[in-house]
């Protein structure tokens, strides 16, 4: 008797205990509350955070700029072989040509403006930095393209001897081109993705031409493009994949020496420049400055004496 007097005197407090404690302690309702509202302010700091809001400034003062829709679409393809496909990368893009086009003539003209030179010249610097500032941002999207095409270039020697390998050790090409994105991460980034999308590609339905004809318009590289029309090839005729890999992986490594051997020729005829414009010049104040010096301190009062 005393046994369940125990246990019954125990499940109350405990109970009690229970329902103070759901009730004043716990408040589910508050601590959901609390976290939806701790989300809603970290959605909202994160909306406020300073590299976006410059962003969307960037994208805001885009829309103002008047643009046609052939200019268009030649920028998106020199933004995508840049590496740069963010939604609002061709936004981005004309917001900083706008941005630039103001902040570098207003730089110019507080710079001038106590100089005291002509303001025919003035005004002419001015809208040279107005120009620049227009214009730069197309031209530094050309740079980044072209060094990234380079870099690609210089990485698809690898990535063919890789596909090679996988082609030939039984894997499909599809499986192929996705083990190579993956090996190829950290030596060559910009092939990697490449392959990467080409592999999303495919997952997502399209045909494997189509897949390989986009990567070639992706990058605008010729020794890319080469390749997407030997797998193309091969892949229409039923030809040894393995063996047109091997093939061309070849003829690359011979059009990649042949390429070498061409920058090494030209190299003497490269040398000449600064050779005469900075090494002769040191040469003669080593070895005749001295005699200069002796002629003038010794022969010539010599010679005026006599």
């Amino acid at each position: 008797m005393e046994f369940f007097a125990t246990l019954l005197l125990f499940a109350t407090i405990t109970a009690v205990l229970t329902f103070i404690g759901a009730r004043f302690w716990v408040r589910p309702k508050a601590a959901m509350e609390r976290v939806t509202r701790g989300s809603a302010e970290t959605q909202a700091t994160g909306r406020t955070h300073p590299s976006l809001m410059f962003r969307d400034l960037m994208n805001r003062l885009g829309t103002f700029l008047p643009h046609s829709p052939k200019d268009v679409g030649v920028i998106e393809r020199r933004l995508i072989r840049a590496g740069l496909r963010g939604p609002g990368a061709l936004k981005t893009l004309y917001g900083a040509k706008v941005v630039l086009a103001v902040l570098l003539p207003a730089i110019a003209f507080l710079a001038t403006i106590d100089s005291g030179a002509d303001p025919d010249y003035r005004f002419l610097f001015i809208g040279v930095c107005a120009v620049a500032g227009l214009f730069g941002p197309n031209e530094y999207v050309k740079l980044v393209a072209k060094r990234r095409q380079k870099k690609i270039r210089r990485g698809l020697a690898n990535a063919l001897d890789l596909l090679v390998v996988c082609v030939e050790s039984g894997l499909g090409l599809d499986q192929a081109i996705m083990q190579t994105a993956k090996e190829l991460d950290r030596a060559h980034p910009e092939i990697s993705q490449e392959f990467a999308l080409v592999n999303l590609e495919l997952r997502a339905g399209k045909r494997r031409v189509e897949a390989l004809r986009n990567l070639a318009d992706r990058t605008s590289v010729d020794e890319l493009k080469k390749l997407v029309a030997v797998l193309i090839q091969a892949d229409r005729f039923g030809t040894g994949v393995a063996q047109s890999l091997r093939a061309h992986s070849e003829y690359l490594r011979v059009q990649t020496r042949q390429v070498a051997e061409e920058k090494a020729a030209k190299l003497g005829v490269k040398l000449v420049f600064p050779i005469f414009f900075c090494i002769l010049p040191s040469l003669f104040i080593v070895t005749v400055g001295p005699v200069m010096v002796r002629i003038t301190r010794d022969l010539l009062p010599m010679m005026r004496n006599m």
